[in-house]
């Protein structure tokens, strides 16, 4: 990754902005200013993405992740870690398709999808969640929820615009 993948060298460097959080069971909708770092480490194999942002009640949220580049097939693997106390998975595989470096992280509560776009010196990074749907027992229900894990459509989370800082 000398050089760097396309999907990567691009974030490189300190970026400041804006997130914007939807009304959920996390809290009512909100703007708040927020922060994320891109660094190359490890000679160049990775680079470490560290994002912040402080709450009105002065909490914050933070994130960090840090992505490489499968040397087989060329694409990214991101590993990521956050505030929520949510346990961490394994490295997804990203997708880079015209522009957009997008990946499909499944936890025990659903999926969590990322779509990172930088234009124009813009980078934003949109957040959204697809929830297992469970019965009344707490086991998956409908068979389409059951063979993927996955209800129907992935929701607003949190949507971050940022400038060069």
């Amino acid at each position: 990754m000398e050089q760097g993948h396309p999907a990567l060298s691009g974030l490189l460097g300190h970026w400041r902005g804006q997130t914007h959080v939807a009304a959920g069971p996390w809290g009512p909708e909100r703007s708040v200013d927020a922060e994320v770092t891109y660094s190359r480490v490890a000679a160049g194999l990775g680079v470490v993405q560290s994002y912040r942002h402080v709450e009105p009640d002065g909490s914050h949220f933070e994130g960090h992740g840090i992505f490489t580049v499968d040397p087989v097939h060329n694409d990214v693997l991101w590993y990521y870690v956050d505030s929520t106390g949510v346990p961490p998975g394994t490295a997804a595989r990203c997708t880079w398709r015209h522009g957009v470096l997008r990946v499909d992280r499944p936890s025990d509560a659903g999926w969590t999808r990322h779509s990172l776009l930088l234009r124009d010196g813009v980078l934003t990074h949109v957040t959204e969640l697809r929830s297992v749907a469970r019965d009344d027992d707490g086991g998956t229900a409908g068979a389409e929820a059951a063979a993927d894990g996955r209800s129907p459509a992935y929701r607003p989370f949190m949507r971050s615009v940022f400038h060069r800082a």
